[in-house]
């Protein structure tokens, strides 16, 4: 995903709003399931600016707040892999896949986050994210396009840490990573969604191997992804099965105490759906805080 985005800024560029949109973006290929090499050219400019575009190319002689063109006759597909061959025919002399050019404008996106409430950075996320998906074929003509389109949205921004995470959302995430449980003795798929406190969530699914000690649950799973990736505070785990409550195990309890003893653990299974507080599921247990530890490193 190197240099998915080429940046072009007509205002002083942000610091650090390159790196978090394009950890936005890759969220949007990976929901699509495109694994090809491609990027798109991305443009933030002023408000006279985009309406100058938006008066050439559109025949409207307003200010809007997002402009995009696909470079190509991309079709939404949702299916893993299924976007692969045809991207791979697409190729410029680079060798890679160009989606298109997307326009934004930083005053109207700075107006935008003060009318919903949230930051700026979240502002053009969205926005990113939004012209992203209409370079993969998406759009909202109608209720359920527009639904759908939404729906992919919500996924990729949830997954980079700028959505704003529902229970459902979390329990359908969780459910989406059970899909890929590998369970071929126990035959009990388990997954597995973890909220960040700076709002990332960390997918796992449960991995069983042929010598029974070896296999991983679907929150240690989770866990160790995030962990592995820098984050070290959590909020809540959603955890899915297909028939029975899939409450966590002793060993996954522990594992999660490690980092939030404070934790709220969702479980779902079928249409139904419980919660407990980790500390309720796990009394009286010990972590790095925990006076039981004090001797640790004495002589």
């Amino acid at each position: 995903m190197k240099d998915l985005i080429e940046f072009e800024w007509d205002v002083p560029a942000l610091p650090g709003a390159e790196e978090m949109l394009c950890r936005a973006a890759e969220e949007c290929l990976r929901a699509e399931g495109i694994r090809a090499d491609t990027y798109a050219h991305l443009r933030i400019t002023d408000g006279e600016s985009i309406r100058q575009v938006n008066r050439e190319y559109r025949n409207m002689d307003r200010e809007t707040d997002v402009l995009s063109f696909p470079s190509t006759a991309c079709s939404p597909q949702h299916t893993l892999g299924r976007h692969e061959k045809w991207l791979l025919r697409e190729r410029d002399e680079t060798g890679r896949c160009f989606l298109g050019d997307i326009i934004i404008s930083l005053p109207r996106a700075r107006e935008q986050a003060a009318e919903y409430g949230h930051s700026l950075e979240r502002e053009l996320a969205y926005l990113t994210v939004h012209a992203l998906f209409h370079l993969m074929g998406y759009d909202h003509m109608n209720e359920q396009d527009k639904e759908r389109m939404r729906t992919m949205e919500e996924t990729a921004l949830n997954r980079a840490g700028m959505g704003r995470i529902t229970d459902d959302e979390l329990i359908r995430l969780a459910k989406e990573a059970m899909e890929f449980s590998y369970s071929p003795y126990s035959h009990y798929r388990v997954g597995a969604a973890l909220l960040s406190k700076d709002g990332r969530v960390f997918q796992g699914c449960n991995i069983e191997n042929a010598s029974y000690g070896a296999t991983n649950c679907a929150e240690r799973t989770a866990l160790f992804k995030a962990v592995s990736e820098g984050v070290r505070e959590f909020s809540v785990i959603a955890i899915a099965a297909d028939k029975s409550a899939p409450w966590p195990c002793g060993i996954c309890r522990q594992a999660l105490n490690e980092f939030a003893p404070d934790l709220r653990v969702i479980v779902a299974w079928g249409d139904s759906r419980d919660q407990a507080m980790l500390y309720e599921l796990l009394p009286h247990g010990f972590g790095p805080s925990s006076g039981t530890l004090d001797y640790l490193g004495k002589e």
